[in-house]
């Protein structure tokens, strides 16, 4: 992938497709389009076509698409759903026809069962029942991965997914209850201490371990893995490898906040899967690690809330 090469970043506004477009600038890449919502529409499928037509890109990453936390994904169960399939077919249609050199796509780690063995390998996929509080947007994804794979199997072309598990950092969403369990608490963690509030509330018992990728960990992946001449597997699990409680995640992100108040747990939300974690053993054989430690990561995320003043700017995402 030559710096000359035009490149496209499909959900640049977003946590993953923002954080690719800095990186690729950062690396020297000079042709790099970004378009946003109203510049491209992707649920319109002939605004698609077109764009695709007009500017011919050779590599696309595809980070677009409808994203929330566990209460958004149990809300917006269709929403997620069709939005998301939507979005993706349109892009894959336009990436063939226009014949695109390489094209990467983001996914989740919530495709995987919900108790699947642990660390999770690539070849469980559909080898369980899913989360039901994420089974909708699940599926859009798995139908994501399966389209590229079938492109691949089918016409030779050089696609892959990528999978990460949650990701946070600068440009994520911190509304009070669509955002992901990172952005989420630090957002109701501020709004706590500024009300005087000696009692911070944890959705769910605490007790699920989850594993976060500070989000240009993985943008670096994604290049990395775009840049290899070696042939890629269909999808790959890109993380740390490590996990944490939702209980100890809590109480790092009040020690970096300065909160002295006390935390308490909701059991009433759902906590979903108890244990989550990747097998990250192939995206090794590319000679990348994480760089970013989940509390430098951490840091970096509550100084971009508290300099942005979203705290009194919250509002919902849609990362395309």
């Amino acid at each position: 992938m030559r710096q000359d090469r035009k490149i496209l970043v499909l959900g640049s506004r977003g946590l993953v497709g923002s954080s690719l477009v800095r990186e690729l600038k950062k690396q020297g890449y000079k042709n790099v389009l970004h378009p946003v919502r109203e510049e491209l529409d992707l649920s319109r499928q002939r605004d698609v076509l077109d764009y695709f037509f007009e500017k011919k890109p050779e590599y696309v990453f595809m980070a677009a698409g409808r994203v929330g936390g566990i209460k958004a994904n149990n809300t917006y169960r269709a929403d997620f759903i069709l939005q998301n399939l939507s979005i993706q077919n349109n892009v894959f249609e336009g990436s063939f026809k226009v014949g695109v050199k390489k094209l990467l796509f983001t996914g989740s780690s919530c495709i995987y069962p919900k108790n699947c063995s642990q660390p999770i390998k690539e070849e469980y996929l559909l080898s369980g029942e899913l989360e039901q509080t994420n089974e909708p947007y699940a599926i859009a994804k798995i139908a994501g991965l399966k389209t590229v794979e079938s492109f691949r199997r089918q016409y030779g072309c050089n696609w892959f997914s990528v999978m990460p598990p949650n990701l946070y950092g600068p440009g994520d969403n911190f509304h009070p209850e669509d955002s992901h369990v990172i952005p989420g608490m630090i957002q109701r963690m501020k709004k706590v201490m500024d009300n005087g509030e000696n009692i911070f509330e944890v959705w769910g018992s605490g007790n699920p371990k989850r594993e976060f990728l500070f989000v240009d960990d993985l943008a670096r992946a994604c290049l990395r893995l775009m840049q290899a001449d070696k042939e890629l597997p269909y999808f790959i699990n890109v993380g740390t490898g490590e996990d944490i409680s939702i209980m100890e995640l809590a109480e790092k992100i009040a020690n970096l906040m300065g909160y002295k108040g006390k935390l308490g747990f909701n059991r009433n939300y759902p906590d979903g899967t108890m244990r989550k974690v990747l097998d990250i053993s192939k995206i090794k054989d590319f000679d990348w690690k994480p760089q970013v430690s989940i509390e430098d990561g951490l840091k970096i995320t509550i100084e971009y809330y508290l300099n942005e003043n979203f705290a009194h700017n919250a509002s919902v995402q849609q990362c395309t």
